[in-house]
């Protein structure tokens, strides 16, 4: 595993990253930069995960409460700025809380695009993609993390092919002047339902990784039957 060599600019090339799709964990980025005191310039961001490479599509995936105007302003914002936006309608729980869990949605495109892209980076912290990371990798791809250090979990550092800490970079990503505009509507659409960004996120391993498992499985059964469809139309014999 290794890190990028960040006193060096030729290290956002190493590898030749080839075609990039990047995938943002909205929620769990901009906590992480909040406990950070940093504010995330995304077109920033987005350069600065492109390194030399050519973007495929980039993705950020947020809950959202469809009543809130000045939320649906900021994702249109992103949207106008090259992002494909997924969103979920927040689900009030028991205790209050409101949640909306986007990670099957993030590891069903990084599987399904593979292929199509030659570098797929992740930016989240949470321990439950270690598996999708693993499932990406073995179809052949680099994959990247980048995520706070302190706010990303050490097996998910791990698995990747490259860690690129946001907080060795925080002056390449963060925005140069407040606006009260898209950021503060940012702010509304992240910090009424998020847990504490100290805490590293929980694996949970019968929930997730089992959906994970039925989509590889599912994945892997379509293309044997592709391939012994194809073995149908190849006879091999003796005679002449």
């Amino acid at each position: 595993m290794h890190n990028f060599d960040l006193t060096n600019n030729i290290s956002w090339q190493l590898g030749h990253r080839g075609r990039v799709a990047v995938f943002i964990d909205g929620n769990n980025l901009f906590h992480a930069a909040r406990f950070h005191n940093i504010d995330i310039d995304y077109n920033k961001l987005l350069r600065v995960l492109l390194g030399d490479g050519r973007l495929l599509r980039a993705f950020f995936y947020t809950g959202v409460d469809i009543g809130a105007e000045r939320q649906q302003g900021f994702l249109l914002w992103m949207r106008r700025n090259g992002f494909r936006v997924i969103q979920k309608e927040l689900k009030t729980f028991y205790d209050g809380t409101r949640k909306a869990n986007l990670d099957v949605e993030i590891a069903v495109d990084m599987l399904s695009l593979a292929g199509r892209y030659d570098t797929a980076v992740l930016v989240s912290g949470d321990e439950d993609f270690v598996y999708a990371v693993n499932a990406v990798a073995y179809k052949g791809c680099r994959v990247e993390i980048a995520g706070f250090r302190s706010n990303t979990a050490p097996k998910l550092i791990d698995v990747s092919d490259y860690f690129i800490d946001l907080g060795e970079i925080a002056d390449k990503v963060r925005k140069e002047v407040t606006h009260g505009g898209r950021y503060e509507c940012e702010r509304e659409l992240h910090t009424s339902f998020m847990p504490d960004p100290m805490e590293l996120p929980k694996s949970q391993p019968d929930s997730f990784e089992a959906a994970m498992r039925v989509v590889i499985e599912t994945e892997i059964e379509e293309e044997v039957a592709e391939f012994e469809a194809a073995t149908e139309f190849i006879r091999i014999t003796d005679d002449h």
